[in-house]
């Protein structure tokens, strides 16, 4: 018996080993599980390195152009995925919308215990975007674009919130938790500098100003 005892644990640490390296294991507040940003060192690297110029026109832009939420895997949607991914002990339905779940708003420290609630925000708004160098991209490179999974892009966040931002750069808004505020700095670096979007004056020194206390 000891031996199975033994291997009962070893295998219960190895599930808790695997589970912490996948961003399973959750604080009691559900943290969002949006990809880690660049680090604040890293961050002032890159946005030395991003093109300061006027921010353009919004002349001929379109959510349409920017084609989300796209199917990620059988039934699931890239919004589904996200609410999945940032909520805690989120149900389904056989057409992946979330049933129930609780879900932390990291922009505000509001939890939501109902999807509807929940808004799946673009780091760097689709039309800031635009107006940064995605008019030029092909459809395919803004869908990508729209659906990015894999940098710190996509998070679920209050409603309401994420509507009071808009399209707004952190010249204009920043999220009202003063916690996060460092996070999402180094999230619209990552995401600028690695899509190879522009930064206006304005939007520069906001950021800068953000960095410095990280």
């Amino acid at each position: 018996m000891s031996g199975v005892y033994a291997r009962r644990i070893a295998v219960l640490a190895a599930s808790a080993a695997l589970a912490a390296t996948t961003g399973l294991l959750t604080a009691p507040s559900a943290q969002a599980a949006m990809p880690t940003p660049i680090a604040a060192s890293t961050a002032r690297t890159y946005l030395s390195q991003l093109t300061v110029k006027a921010e353009g026109s919004s002349s001929g832009y379109s959510r349409d152009k920017f084609p989300h939420w796209i199917t990620q895997s059988g039934t699931c949607n890239t919004r589904e995925v996200v609410l999945k991914r940032d909520g805690t002990n989120v149900s389904q339905d056989s057409s992946c919308a979330a049933t129930s779940g609780t879900w932390y708003s990291e922009y505000d420290g509001a939890t939501w215990t109902a999807a509807s609630d929940v808004d799946i925000d673009h780091m760097v708004p689709l039309a800031e975007a635009w107006r940064s160098g995605a008019s030029s991209w092909t459809n395919a490179q803004r869908q990508a674009y729209a659906n990015d999974l894999t940098r710190p892009q996509l998070i679920a966040v209050t409603d309401n919130v994420n509507q009071s931002k808009g399209d707004k750069d952190p010249a204009k808004w920043m999220p009202p938790r003063a916690a996060y505020k460092c996070t999402y700095v180094r999230a619209w670096i990552h995401v600028k500098h690695y899509y190879k979007l522009t930064v206006d004056s304005a939007e520069k020194a906001a950021l800068q100003s953000a960095l410095s206390g990280c």
